[in-house]
């Protein structure tokens, strides 16, 4: 009897292992983490609501774990032939093909429609960015290094959608927001292509801006877009989102950003690829941070 519900619960603990791995458990929680982030940071939102900020991690979390579970479904195959992605759910075989696009449905729908209590603004954003990421973004990794840019959009609305849910529009401050996040992604996303680009290119993605995969242009490109990143810093501030404490915070992460994508050009490495990954991991959670102070303290 014992083993019987052992067995059980192991195989319980198993699917629920292979859910958490279909929806990228940690990047939809960081994803979702910046839309709650820029909920609160909206004017319009004076108290913290634990029940309305509960739900909308909810509803946000269903839909970003849809179109990560739609990535590894339509992803499958080359899934399988990848080192660090070989035992993903789909890939590995211990989850269907039509398991994955069932729970990509259902979890989508659900989650615009929970999106859709804080108003239509909101559940239309989330339904553009699950279109985007899914079936644009994702079949164009293997046709260009442009998907990047075209991913970095779906990668930054949850910015725009927690402020259209906290704001009720599409004002200033949240396309402050999304710029941020927007421009963080390219370094974020080059250093780790850098470091897997073997993986990558075996299994057919374009995705650093050198065709020739890991080079100085490579380096100049995530130079580029962390220096973006000083001016687009600093809209928060002067559209009275964040004080004088969250500026200095913002622009001291944004020279380090900087400077590890310096130390990328000059070593060339896969080791200073990782720094530059790291330090984007530590960056945003504390630049966003960073714009709460002055409301919490208000």
């Amino acid at each position: 009897m014992e083993t019987v519900e052992q067995s059980s619960s192991f195989k319980i603990a198993g699917k629920l292992q292979d859910y958490k791995l279909l929806i990228k458990f940690n990047l939809s929680f960081m994803v979702v983490f910046s839309a709650v982030i820029s909920y609160l940071l909206a004017p319009k939102v004076t108290e913290f609501n634990w029940k309305s900020i509960i739900l909308f991690f909810v509803g946000g979390m269903l839909v970003t774990g849809s179109a990560n579970a739609i990535n590894q479904v339509v992803e499958k195959d080359t899934d399988a032939i990848m080192k660090r992605t070989a035992n993903r759910p789909v890939a590995s075989g211990r989850m269907s093909v039509t398991e994955g696009w069932a729970f990509a449905i259902i979890s989508g729908i659900a989650g615009v429609l929970i999106l859709w209590h804080f108003n239509f603004l909101t559940a239309a954003l989330a339904a553009f960015s699950l279109f985007l990421y899914s079936f644009i973004y994702t079949p164009l990794k293997k046709v260009s290094s442009i998907s990047v840019l075209v991913g970095a959009i779906p990668g930054a609305l949850p910015c725009l959608i927690g402020w259209a849910a906290g704001n009720d529009d599409l004002s200033a401050g949240g396309w402050a927001l999304f710029a941020i996040q927007f421009f963080w992604q390219f370094p974020h996303f080059w250093a780790i292509a850098w470091i897997a680009h073997k993986d990558y290119s075996a299994a057919g993605f374009k995705l650093l801006p050198s065709e020739s995969g890991p080079t100085k242009y490579s380096a100049i490109q995530a130079i580029i877009y962390s220096l973006l990143l000083l001016p687009v810093g600093v809209f928060p501030y002067f559209l009275g989102i964040s004080g004088v404490v969250s500026l200095i915070i913002v622009s001291v992460a944004n020279v380090l950003m900087i400077t590890q994508c310096v130390r990328l050009y000059k070593d060339m490495t896969v080791q200073a690829a990782r720094r530059v990954m790291f330090s984007s991991y530590i960056y945003l959670p504390i630049v966003l941070l960073a714009l709460l102070i002055d409301k919490i303290k208000v």
